[in-house]
């Protein structure tokens, strides 16, 4: 019911998405949608190539007056860098495919594995598409979804919580996370965390190396019943772990309490259940991250998504040549000392858009006030049970 398609090349022309499926009116501006893509190209740690971009997205079709029409939404961010690759990248060809030659793969990328699949001698036509520039596009169809969710009374909040070796332990509501983590350079709520994390992040810069972490996503608001338990693809927390992983370098994923629920007895783990008139059925505790067999269950939707470092090293690492079959290090392409800030805000772009697609598969409606009308029924009859 809802879906789109992204397409675009890190130095080509431009990123592109086509969204199907998003319901009549809408709110949704490209302010709303610029904001969230100058946050992803914020943070400490971030390479040269966020000094050049600027990005800003067009709308070319799917909105006017600042409200969706129902129809499909294409989107357009244009790539500042084209300039300096319009021969290099052209479509035609004219283009200069000898020169920029990438033949020694980068350990961690997709580049030798690409390579191998679709056949290429140049890494070039797969780092092209398999940089994280791709999830430029990701994060401002995100954002539609976002607004979706923000007219059904959901907000989604994120922080970091780990970079390298430094972890925020501190455990503030998410509504108090959006204040600390717009003045934090790394995301953080916790002040002498973030002072900490950006002092690993210069230790790793001065080594040549790159760090990684961990990012935190709530979605406050959610009522119990998206998702299923009857079909393995239809779990909400199979789903969001999917939507996670495909971001470039998530290498983990965890729902509430996740992996430390491993190490603890049940008494420890599960949510007791309480019921007040006020307010129905609750849970005292949310280890389980607000869904349960894979259903939400009412209770904030929580999830953490681990980042690895950023493969390409300042130091690179040893390869192979694909010519000349000789030992060799790695190519280097400009790239970040940490990007773990600009990950949290594509994690909570692909959380927004699982969760958008989850109310419109339960709820349905061709406008969003069919939308907003299908889910106060369905919230009537939740407070009779």
């Amino acid at each position: 019911m809802l879906r789109f398609l992204d397409a675009g090349e890190s130095h080509g022309p431009a990123l592109v998405g086509i969204v199907e499926g998003l319901p009549a009116g809408i709110p949704v501006t490209t302010g709303h949608i610029d904001a969230q893509l100058a946050r992803r190209q914020g943070g400490y740690g971030r390479g040269g190539r966020m000094r050049i971009e600027r990005d800003r997205v067009r709308f070319l079709a799917g909105v006017r007056g600042g409200l969706t029409l129902g129809s499909p939404v294409a989107l357009v961010v244009p790539n500042r860098d084209w300039a300096n690759w319009r021969r290099v990248m052209a479509s035609g060809d004219d283009a200069a495919v000898d020169e920029r030659v990438v033949t020694c793969p980068r350990p961690g990328h997709a580049d030798l594995a690409g390579v191998m699949k679709y056949g290429h001698r140049d890494v070039r036509n797969v780092l092209e598409r398999s940089s994280a520039r791709e999830t430029t596009m990701r994060v401002a169809v995100g954002t539609c979804a976002r607004r979706l969710l923000e007219e059904l009374g959901v907000t989604v909040y994120g922080r970091v919580t780990a970079i390298g070796p430094v972890t925020d332990s501190s455990a503030p509501p998410p509504a108090l996370w959006p204040e600390a983590v717009a003045t934090s350079p790394v995301s953080c709520c916790d002040a002498a965390a973030g002072e900490a994390m950006m002092r690993a992040i210069d230790r790793a810069r001065e080594a040549g190396d790159t760090l990684g972490g961990v990012v935190e996503i709530a979605a406050v608001g959610v009522p119990p019943g998206l998702g299923s338990h009857v079909h393995w693809d239809r779990r909400l927390d199979g789903r969001l772990a999917g939507a996670l992983m495909s971001i470039q370098a998530i290498k983990g994923v965890e729902v509430g309490a996740g992996f430390a629920a491993a190490g603890r007895p049940g008494s420890a783990v599960h949510d007791e259940i309480a019921y007040a008139p006020e307010r129905g059925f609750s849970r005292s505790t949310n280890r389980a991250g607000g869904i349960e067999g894979g259903i939400t269950n009412g209770e904030a939707v929580l999830v953490r998504a681990a980042m690895k470092p950023i493969p390409t090293l300042g130091r690179p690492l040893a390869s192979v040549d694909l010519v000349s079959r000789q030992r060799a290090r790695a190519a280097v392409e400009r790239s970040d000392v940490c990007a773990v800030p600009a990950a949290l805000v594509v994690a909570e772009a692909v959380v927004a858009w699982e969760l958008a697609r989850a109310f419109l598969e339960k709820f349905g409606g061709d406008s969003l006030a069919d939308l907003k009308a299908g889910v106060s029924l369905y919230q009537s009859r939740l407070r009779q049970v």
